[in-house]
């Protein structure tokens, strides 16, 4: 015999053993050299700086004319 259910799962019961499966907002750090919000140990995407050094050459945007 295999393992099977003595009793349906409601959805209620479902959705609290679910509960925690939520995807977390991942932590953000202010960049020391723009302070920007960035996700720690990455490149600021604004700057381009990571760890002090030049990493990245970011261009500036321009919004286009109207």
């Amino acid at each position: 015999m295999g393992a099977l259910p003595k009793q349906r799962i409601s959805r209620a019961h479902q959705g609290n053993r679910r509960r925690h499966h939520f995807i977390a907002a991942p932590a953000l750090v202010n960049c020391p050299q723009c302070g920007a919000k960035k996700r720690a140990h990455h490149v600021c995407p604004t700057c381009g700086v990571y760890r002090g050094r030049q990493v990245l050459e970011i261009e500036e945007r321009r919004r286009p004319e109207a």
